[in-house]
């Protein structure tokens, strides 16, 4: 009885955040800012990306773009709290 299990926050119901074709992107995303050959921006005109945040980004970006299973970008506050 000690060991009671405790229930996570009431938002969120149970299954996974993101689905797997989500996580392969951002893998293929990771080992290409490895290889030096993951750009930012459009076009190939965007520099290296050597930030691993960066590249997390880009890959769940690209993962949105073929409908994987992920969740909705977060708007920044910064522009919420400019209005």
């Amino acid at each position: 009885m000690a060991t009671a299990k405790r229930k996570s926050s009431s938002k969120r119901s149970g299954g996974r955040r993101y689905g797997k074709a989500a996580s392969k992107r951002v893998e293929s995303a990771m080992r290409r800012r490895k290889k030096g050959t993951l750009k930012s921006g459009r076009g190939g005109k965007g520099g290296t990306v050597k930030s691993r945040r960066q590249a997390i980004a880009i890959g769940l970006s690209e993962a949105r773009k073929k409908g994987a299973k992920v969740p909705r970008k977060r708007t920044s506050k910064r522009s919420a709290r400019k209005k």
